[in-house]
């Protein structure tokens, strides 16, 4: 079966063929630093992490760019005169990169900063002055969307229809309609802010910034443009309209991820309900916090519960404790090489990332799996392990990857071993002397501590109970 995704522009499923089979391209719109990273944000990157694994697989190589929008109006805003925009640009981005890599979210193949491409902006805006698509006044400068008949195709809207752009002054706007894509330095913004031009000293608009760096690090055309579904207008259709008007093909496929609710509501400040990485990720472990940003299929809305934590928790224990359980009974064993992942769980990805699906293919093999341990059939253990181990890994989310392995884990795991098998050691030593009211009380005691014991022939292993 072949790779078929939502193409958002053509509103249907579409056949993956890219123009490259031997190397994607996918450009996806990054964050705006001007603030700490929400847990909408991880959503969203998450979802560009996973369709990037699954495109390496099936074609080998993916070429991924991920901008940094580190020059806008809402960085101007939150500079202050202690942290000037560009420190706090800096900040705030690697407080998004710290989020990203907490969660196994791989770094891109380039992450450009605005800023480092204004070049290359200028020379796209003076090809759409030139072509007669923009022009300048009053320091700005206005892409005409009347003088482009597409405008309005990625999100299937009359020009009419539309508000009118909010993105800058109107002054010398020729309709209410036209975005900037040069805006002129207004009185009493810092001057480092600014860079010369031929219309005058100012900086890019927002639309222009991804036209020009997708064009610099991938070409023209390039396969996959992704973002969250609310880029799709202003942002998106202004891109695609810059960009075809300049005479580029540009992004061939569309993809876009839904938006995270909280209480029913869509995340925001001024709701009180917006949920801030770093906060997320001090209270839950990370890639607890990965399986449930990706258990819902990424173009629906996410809903974060009281629940939503906890139950990727409990999904994630029981693959821990069955690749624990299999890796014990198989012992120096055979690796089985030849298994691959199973038929269901590459169609689920295959038919537009349905990771959903692709879980509950992962959870059908631990079921097998631990059937087969029950039954002593070490063959379908071996095999359901692998199969197990490979999905996961596909997803970012096997538990048993020295990702998840932080050094402090690490010794606080060898400090509760060291305790509680001095309690199994004493446990067995009453056992062995017939004093099963100690080998209770001590199994109790594991119990109480959140300790789950297991009894086989000749030893006792432990494990942690995740709630």
């Amino acid at each position: 079966m072949n790779v078929r995704l939502y193409d958002t522009k053509a509103q249907e499923l579409r056949d993956f063929v890219p123009l490259d089979p031997a190397n994607v391209t996918m450009y996806v719109c990054g964050p705006t630093v001007q603030s700490a990273p929400g847990i909408h944000h991880l959503r969203a990157a998450l979802v560009f992490d996973l369709w990037r694994r699954w495109l390496e697989r099936s074609f080998g190589r993916v070429t991924f760019v991920r901008n940094v929008t580190d020059i806008d109006d809402k960085v101007l805003e939150n500079a202050t005169a202690t942290e000037p925009w560009w420190a706090l640009a800096y900040r705030v981005e690697q407080q998004f990169a710290r989020s990203y890599a907490a969660i196994g979210i791989r770094p891109p193949t380039y992450e450009p900063r605005a800023t480092a491409s204004i070049p290359q902006m200028q020379e796209l805006i003076q090809e759409l002055i030139d072509a007669g698509h923009a022009y300048a006044a009053d320091g700005d400068v206005y892409f005409d969307v009347r003088s482009w008949p597409r405008y309005g195709e990625l999100t299937h809207q009359s020009i009419d229809a539309m508000e009118p752009a909010t993105d800058a002054d109107p002054r010398g706007k020729r309709d209410p309609r036209d975005f900037t894509l040069w805006k002129g330095t207004k009185p009493g913004e810092p001057e480092d802010a600014s860079w010369s031009s031929p219309w005058g000293v100012g900086r890019p608009g927002w639309h222009i910034e991804c036209s020009a760096m997708s064009r610099r690090y991938l070409g023209e055309t390039f396969d996959i443009h992704g973002g969250g579904i609310d880029l799709r207008f202003p942002h998106h259709e202004n891109e695609l309209a810059q960009s075809t008007a300049a005479g580029h093909a540009f992004a061939r496929y569309w993809v876009h991820n839904g938006l995270v609710q909280v209480g029913g509501q869509k995340m925001s400040k001024s709701l009180g309900n917006h949920l801030l990485a770093e906060e997320i990720l001090r209270t839950h472990d990370p890639l607890t916090v990965r399986y449930a940003l990706a258990a819902a299929h990424y173009r629906s809305t996410l809903e974060i519960s009281s629940t939503t934590f906890d139950e990727a928790d409990a999904a994630l224990d029981r693959i821990r404790t069955f690749l624990t359980r299999a890796r014990r009974a198989l012992g120096d064993g055979p690796v089985l090489t030849a298994v691959d992942v199973p038929e269901a769980f590459s169609a689920a990805m295959n038919d537009d990332l349905g990771v959903p699906q692709a879980l509950a293919a992962i959870h059908e093999s631990v079921r097998q799996g631990n059937q087969a341990l029950d039954a002593n059939d070490t063959k379908a253990v071996a095999r359901a392990a692998v199969e197990v181990t490979r999905m996961t890994g596909i997803l970012g989310l096997n538990p048993e990857d020295p990702t998840w392995k932080r050094a402090e884990d690490s010794a606080e795991t060898a400090a509760l071993g060291a305790l509680v098998n001095e309690l199994i050691a004493q446990r067995a030593h009453a056992r062995a002397g017939k004093d099963w009211a100690a080998a209770d009380r001590i199994r109790d005691a594991l119990t109480a501590a959140g300790i789950t014991l297991e009894d086989s022939a000749g030893a006792t292993h432990w494990s942690v109970k995740h709630d």
